[in-house]
C-alpha cells in the first residue's frame, strides 16, 4: 500500500524569502528574516519541551517584537500587520505545483499539516495557489501540540483514517522528520539551502535537493512498496 504523504509548509513548498522585503523595510537589512524565523522555531520547540501550547502566530508575533527590542527599532501596528500578512501571501519554491501535480497524477494521497493555525494555513495555501493539491489541510490546533510532539503526527494519521506507519512526512527541517520519525511514521527530507537533517534521529527514508527530485524518488520508492 502506498504512504499518504503529508507535507510542512512553511519552508517546505512556500518560500520565506517573500519576507525579505519587509525585513529590509522594518530592520535594514532582509537577512533580519532568518534571525526573526530561528527565534520562532526555538521558542516554538522550548513550548513543546514544557508541554505548553501556544498558536504558532502568536510566537511569531513576540518573536517580532523581541528583534524590534533587540536591534531598538520601533514597530507600529501596521508594521506587524504587514509582516503578518505577507506570510500569508508568501509563494511556493518555484518547482512546488509541478511537484505536487506529479505525486498526485501518480495517485497519492497529499495532506498538508502545519504549526500554523488553521486559518493562516488555508490562506497561505490558497494564496499559493496550492490548495487543489490536498485532501485534507490539517493544523496542530487539533492536536494542541506544535510540532515536534507525537500528538500532532498521530492526529493526521487518525484523521486520514491511516495508521502512522503508512504516513510519510515531507518536510525541510530535520527537527520536524524527527518527529514524524518517533511518531512512527516514514519521513522524506527536502535540502532547502541551510536545512539539513537532525543527527541523532534516524536518517530520512529519501532525500531530494528539491522538492520535484524528492518527487521522483517518492514515486519509485511508493511504485516498489508492497
Amino acid at each position: 500500500m502506498a504512504r499518504t504523504l503529508v507535507f510542512d509548509v512553511n519552508e517546505t513548498l512556500l518560500d520565506l524569502r517573500g519576507l525579505d522585503p519587509v525585513f529590509e523595510r522594518l530592520f535594514g537589512d532582509a537577512a533580519v528574516r532568518r534571525e526573526w524565523f530561528s527565534q520562532v522555531l526555538q521558542w516554538a520547540l522550548v513550548a513543546t519541551v514544557l508541554g505548553r501550547y501556544h498558536r504558532f502566530t502568536d510566537i511569531g508575533a513576540a518573536a517580532l517584537q523581541a528583534l524590534a527590542d533587540r536591534y531598538q527599532r520601533t514597530l507600529g501596528e501596521a508594521d506587524k500587520a504587514e509582516v503578518a500578512a505577507t506570510m500569508r501571501r508568501l509563494p511556493p519554491h518555484p518547482e512546488v505545483p509541478e511537484a505536487l501535480e506529479r505525486l498526485k497524477t501518480g495517485g497519492l494521497r497529499l495532506a498538508a499539516l502545519t504549526n500554523s493555525p488553521p486559518g493562516a494555513m488555508q490562506e497561505q495555501l490558497q494564496n499559493a495557489g496550492l490548495a487543489e493539491f490536498f485532501e485534507r489541510q490539517l493544523s496542530v490546533d487539533q492536536a494542541g501540540r506544535l510540532k515536534p510532539a507525537p500528538e500532532p503526527y498521530r492526529m493526521a494519521a487518525s484523521e486520514l483514517g491511516i495508521p502512522p506507519a503508512n504516513m510519510r512526512m515531507v518536510a525541510a527541517h530535520g527537527w520536524d522528520l524527527a518527529g514524524a520519525s518517533a511518531a512512527g511514521c516514514a519521513t522524506a527530507f527536502v535540502a532547502r539551502p541551510g536545512q539539513s537533517p537532525d543527527p541523532f534521529s534516524p536518517p530520512p527514508d529519501l532525500s531530494g535537493s528539491d522538492l520535484l527530485d524528492l518527487a521522483e524518488k517518492i514515486l519509485i520508492a511508493e511504485a516498489q512498496a508492497p
